[in-house]
């Protein structure tokens, strides 16, 4: 609990913003536009998964229930926290009066970790589930993988969520950021805050690395058999590149968005000396620096949904007409019922 703010929750900083000042900065129009046009982005994408799951192969069914998962992800997540955000900014409520308990903060806190982690991860997983697919096609049973799909992507809404409830078993601290409208991990030099920072660094890093080699491989791949003169007459690969462009997209949009974020994380709680005063003020520089790479990060969950609308086959072909050449969809796996068995 900061030293000066004893009767309020452990979430309350000293902060030093106007009415004035808020209402410049916390606009609800801009709030809510960004919010709607964020549920009707992930709206549309999964009105397009739900029709693209019929009729398609067991790998790409596999894939799509990542990216249902995902695009589901991403809309619970804007809806959630914009429904706080929008409220905050059309009435300025004072975080103090309404919340002084911490309850709400906390949950905002769990909310933004929980969502934030979950693209990453779920980037890195499919970049998994490809790798696997491309590179070892007959080491997984077809008939399971959409099931043992779901599994991983509840898997990984459950690890997020264990990483989002460690403030509240002790391990860093939820606290009101500037401009005061929204809750986050503390970046303080108390060691439980360090270690939380650097955990969620870590983990949020370590998705987009992972993502970035796996995919790198699978394309490699997959390049490599596009120019096999054999595999390009017994191995068709249409599907596999349009799965391919499309996680190449979503681990470039997760990159942009969000390594901002995460180096701004890491260098601020390892900084020597330390930027927070132990009072917990941080200056202000750094409290605006916060809000802009965190509306940065917020945009990874408008692009992903666009991503997969955008790089669908039946869009490029209308880009690119000599695509529709090809008959049929393609998969690396061999054709084992028609033509000379491989070698």
């Amino acid at each position: 609990m900061w030293p000066n703010n004893s009767l309020l929750g452990p979430c309350f900083r000293p902060t030093n913003i106007t009415l004035e000042e808020r209402r410049l900065i916390a606009s609800p129009w801009f709030a809510a536009s960004f919010c709607l046009v964020g549920l009707a982005s992930n709206l549309l994408a999964l009105s397009v998964l739900a029709g693209a799951r019929q009729g398609n192969s067991h790998a790409r069914s596999s894939f799509l229930t990542f990216l249902c998962g995902l695009v589901l992800t991403d809309f619970l997540g804007l809806l959630v926290t914009g429904a706080i955000v929008v409220s905050r900014h059309a009435i300025l409520f004072d975080w103090h009066t309404v919340d002084p308990s911490c309850l709400l903060c906390h949950f905002m806190g769990v909310v933004m970790i929980f969502f934030g982690l979950c693209p990453l991860l779920l980037g890195a997983a499919m970049a998994l589930e490809r790798y696997l697919g491309i590179t070892r096609p007959f080491s997984r049973p077809a008939a399971s993988s959409q099931r043992r799909a779901w599994a991983m992507v509840g898997l990984v809404w459950a690890a997020a969520l264990a990483v989002g409830l460690l403030p509240l078993l002790g391990v860093g601290r939820y606290t009101v950021q500037y401009p005061g409208s929204w809750c986050f991990l503390t970046l303080g030099t108390e060691p439980g805050d360090v270690a939380f920072g650097l955990l969620f660094v870590l983990l949020g890093s370590l998705s987009v690395g992972l993502s970035f080699l796996l995919n790198t491989v699978s394309v490699a791949t997959l390049c490599h058999v596009y120019h096999g003169q054999e595999a390009a007459q017994q191995r068709p690969r249409d599907c596999e590149v349009e799965m391919m462009a499309q996680l190449t997209g979503i681990m470039v949009v997760a990159t942009v968005c969000w390594m901002p974020l995460l180096v701004f994380i890491a260098q601020t709680v390892l900084r020597t000396p330390p930027l927070m005063s132990p009072a917990g003020q941080l200056p202000r520089a750094t409290e605006k620096q916060l809000l802009i790479y965190l509306r940065v990060a917020t945009w990874n969950q408008i692009l992903d949904p666009w991503v997969y609308i955008l790089f669908r086959r039946a869009v490029i072909r209308r880009l690119q007409p000599r695509l529709s050449a090809r008959a049929r969809p393609l998969s690396l796996r061999p054709q084992l019922t028609q033509g000379p068995m491989l070698q």
